[in-house]
């Protein structure tokens, strides 16, 4: 395929505007007072919006130069949206505005990777006061959660209640899940459930395409020591779950070969919809904790020196559980099938452990056993009027969720772009010299933009705004832009989690730091139209491309077949 190139500033030109378009259209939802965005899913009705993620995953730009520069920022937003659930707007005003200041510089004449390192060292600098000046909170304060789900839910008062109530009953590490529910209520139910950071084995086993999850409702579950390779051993298992009509969840030390491949093959056809992962924990503590999931599911965990082969597995030896949602690193089981009795007699077994255990580090690992068998999973229910504002809602809150985990794990700082303004004094003392000065003076320059941001979508001049902001004396003070005045924003509920507003600055800067030393761009050179070709021939050539992926579509079939 040939190739299209353009050099240094042709190429940073090209960079600016892609990233200048995709921040101009994220940046407006920024704040209390940001304005939707309208996306276009191509079918049904279209998407509206004040998530700044969602905004940017869906513009692709048509020149391909351009568009590089798009990409690479979309993926700030989305790193900071996966490590901290909040804070994609701020990412992509920031990346866009390191960018800019630093290709101003670079014109004059700058090193590009002296601006980097300066750009770095700054941002260190920066991140380093945030968490300084962060406020731990803890889960019985209902308050401060309440506060910081809203904000991350869109300034939707029911998030934050909703969230803050789930957060009470199931503790700083339990587990919340978010689903769909099916009436207008917003609910939440405390079940027996657990989760362990082990993954599916396959990409084969997805269910769920739009989350890339494996869901299995209404499940049996196979708690198994050993490794499983031979594929004989299992088919009287995959009989049994077949004939009961169920999905089947296998925990095994490992599941590979030909057996792997006999679960993929059988979920591919239809016949058992399968799902492999490992076993969570090393040595004895994977046993221990194999022991907590067939306690927790009602399952005979089959152990070696309980004698019983794989294939002499029975029905009866398998465990329940309502609903299981497997990612590729977490598995979470909700509402598992094991009796009451049984399960509070382990938890009290582990806790006279616990008592008893002269070493930290088990203590603290029989703790975390403990919380996964006894803190039970928050399932919160989704209520709403349509499908389109139920979807929006469970995004909301999943978001919310991940800025509430966040605020739990590192505290929160003022919010409203305040903690990053009152953050650029760290840069004063850092002493560098030349061309590193000026990448940390560009630091300096862009951190008021979220802040200018947020003034500018509440109607007001941004510049005005941050120079009150900088005369105001308290280091929590800043601009309310729900209430349009000043004041504490931590008085005021206006909080953000501070793992939300580092990780933005850090992919920020990252992303920038990468744009600033790029020097080419490398494209695939865009297909000509032939000549006098009009409406109607360009017509027939989409005909033509619609018989190939015909022709693709029934060889997929054909190998399908084969495979039966």
């Amino acid at each position: 395929m040939p190739k299209q190139m353009v050099f240094e500033d042709d190429a940073r030109k090209s960079l600016a505007a892609g990233v200048e378009k995709l921040a101009r259209a994220v940046r407006s939802t920024l704040g209390p007072r940001g304005r939707n965005a309208v996306l276009d899913k191509g079918w049904g009705s279209p998407k509206v919006t004040k998530d700044g993620v969602t905004v940017a995953e869906d513009i692709e730009l048509e020149d391909a130069y351009e568009n590089l520069g798009a990409q690479l920022v979309k993926e700030a937003a989305s790193k900071t949206n996966d490590v901290a659930g909040d804070g994609t707007t701020t990412a992509t005003v920031l990346a866009e505005g390191i960018f800019r200041e630093g290709v101003k510089m670079l014109a004059a004449g700058a090193d590009a990777m002296a601006l980097s390192r300066g750009i770095q060292k700054a941002v260190t600098a920066v991140t380093d006061a945030i968490e300084k000046m962060a406020e731990p909170i803890e889960v019985k304060d209902k308050k401060s959660l309440q506060q910081i789900a809203t904000i991350a839910g869109n300034n939707d008062p029911t998030i934050g209640a909703v969230l803050a109530d789930a957060f009470a009953k199931v503790g700083k590490d339990g587990v919340i899940t978010v689903e769909e529910g099916r009436g207008n209520e917003t609910t939440v139910e405390v079940v027996e459930g657990m989760q362990f950071d082990r993954g599916y084995l396959s990409p084969h086993f997805v269910t769920n395409e739009d989350d890339q999850t494996a869901d299995l409702d209404n499940c049996l579950v196979l708690v198994f020591e050993e490794k499983i390779s031979n594929a004989k051993s299992l088919v009287p298992v995959l009989e049994a779950v077949s004939k009961a009509g169920r999905p089947l969840l296998i925990i095994a030390e490992d599941v590979e070969g030909e057996a792997l491949a006999t679960l993929v093959v059988n979920k591919l056809r239809g016949i058992v919809q399968a799902c492999a992962v490992k076993a969570p924990g090393y040595g004895d503590r994977r046993k221990a904790m194999l022991g907590d999931i067939a306690t927790l599911t009602g399952a005979t965990a089959i152990f070696k020196d309980l004698g019983i082969k794989l294939d002499g597995v029975q029905l009866s030896d398998l465990g329940k559980c309502r609903k299981v949602i497997v990612s590729s690193d977490n598995t979470t089981m909700v509402g598992g099938g094991g009796k009451k009795e049984a399960i509070t007699g382990r938890a009290e077994q582990i806790r006279r452990e616990i008592e008893t255990t002269d070493s930290d580090y088990d203590r603290e690992k029989l703790q975390e056993r403990l919380a996964k068998l006894a803190g039970g999973v928050a399932e919160i229910k989704v209520g709403a009027a349509t499908e389109t504002e139920m979807k929006e809602r469970k995004d909301l809150l999943v978001d919310a969720k991940s800025a509430t985990q966040a605020a739990l794990a590192e505290g929160v700082v003022p919010g409203g772009g305040v903690a990053l303004l009152r953050a650029e004094k760290a840069i004063d003392k850092l002493g560098l010299q030349g061309d590193q000065k000026l990448g940390a003076e560009i630091i300096r320059k862009v951190l008021d933009y979220p802040l200018r941001a947020i003034a500018e979508n509440a109607g007001i001049d941004g510049a005005v705004v941050v120079n009150r902001v900088r005369q105001l004396k308290g280091k929590n003070d800043g601009y309310n832009a729900d209430k349009d005045e000043y004041g504490d924003m931590i008085a005021a509920g206006v909080i953000d989690p501070a793992k939300v507003v580092r990780t933005a600055l850090q992919n920020a800067a990252s992303v920038a730091a990468l744009l600033l030393t790029t020097d080419a761009l490398i494209t695939d050179l865009p297909k000509k139209e032939e000549e006098g070709g009009g409406g109607h021939d360009h017509h027939d050539h989409g005909m033509g491309g619609m018989g190939g992926m015909g022709g693709m579509g029934m060889g997929g079939m054909g190998g399908m077949g084969g495979m039966m």
